[in-house]
């Protein structure tokens, strides 16, 4: 018997870093996601085989788990200790996953975008194990790992959302439409380096929580989820990249890499942690140049990414 769980990736448009304190953020769902298999076999063995591949059909993860307790053949495997906290702290949820049971099970877990884009393999991973293990996947992901919990929101949402964190297991989360006349105009470009969410979020939480930079990110998200006009959704980005810049004592992402880039040829926004994975382009398509020009080859439409227009 075979059973096939699936999960969304991510894109946060706007609310990094205040989302975690509750700030309101809007948040796109990719089409590019994951999928898990498990296959379940009537032995006596009680092992996980678990298998995972990245998007171009090549094996980068395989280890062996036991049913009993989730142990790893591969102790000091980073993968696998992952793995063994998400699978014991779903058994915790729900005490009847993979209990009594004489089953080799095989997992296949198959992955939509490359790893280091930074478009969800985390998040994506724990989605599928709270739908196989059927518990919460918010307490799932604060049991082991804390976050926001937005992109967990995105894995299985069929449209943009707004998001905000209200508690560990029942988020505000609302549907919206994210579908601006310019949405062709918009563009994401991979900065060649994946950033670490982990070490951004406790880089962060090291900063003051300031409830008026919750109020404002939350005014902006709204209002550039709104904008229908160009050059005053370009006006929200900036507004909300020199108020982060600010808060973070950090420079923004256009200081730091594109200092040369001009007004006159749109706006440059960081999605997610700040320094890696993508960034939001407007009037990306006479842009492709420039950044093709520094070295950043990997340029996608949004409107390629969303998964819903």
């Amino acid at each position: 018997m075979k059973q096939s769980y699936s999960a969304n990736g991510k894109l946060l448009i706007s609310g990094e870093y205040a989302v975690l304190d509750g700030a309101l953020a809007l948040a796109v769902p990719c089409k590019q996601g994951q999928t898990i298999e498990v296959s379940n076999i009537k032995t006596s063995k009680e092992k996980i085989h678990w298998l995972s591949y990245l998007e171009d059909g090549s094996l980068w993860y395989e280890d062996v788990f036991s049913l009993l307790n989730f142990e790893p053949t591969k102790q000091n495997d980073p993968v696998s200790k992952i793995l063994e906290t998400l699978l014991k702290q779903a058994r915790k949820l729900n005490a009847n996953f993979l209990v009594n049971e004489n089953l080799d099970i095989r997992v296949e877990t198959y992955l939509e975008f490359p790893r280091l884009w930074g478009f969800g393999s985390s998040s994506t991973l724990i989605s599928c194990i709270a739908q196989w293990a059927k518990v919460n996947p918010f307490e799932l992901l604060h049991a082991g790992f804390g976050g926001s919990g937005y992109d967990i929101a995105c894995a299985t949402a069929t449209s943009p959302i707004l998001y905000k964190k209200t508690s560990a297991s029942d988020p505000y989360i609302q549907e919206v439409s994210f579908t601006p006349p310019f949405i062709n105009d918009l563009g994401c470009v991979y900065l060649n380096q994946k950033k670490s969410s982990k070490d951004a979020i406790s880089a962060y939480n090291k900063i003051a929580k300031s409830d008026t930079l919750i109020s404002e990110i939350s005014s902006l998200s709204q209002s550039i989820t709104a904008a229908k006009e160009l050059d005053a959704f370009e006006s929200l980005l900036l507004t909300h990249e020199k108020l982060l810049a600010s808060h973070l004592n950090i420079p923004t992402i256009k200081e730091s890499l594109f200092n040369d880039f001009s007004k006159d040829n749109g706006q440059i926004k960081s999605l997610g942690a700040w320094g890696g994975d993508f960034i939001l382009v407007t009037q990306i398509q006479k842009n492709i140049p420039y950044f093709k020009s520094k070295g950043y080859e990997t340029i996608l439409k949004l409107s390629d990414l969303k998964l819903t227009f």
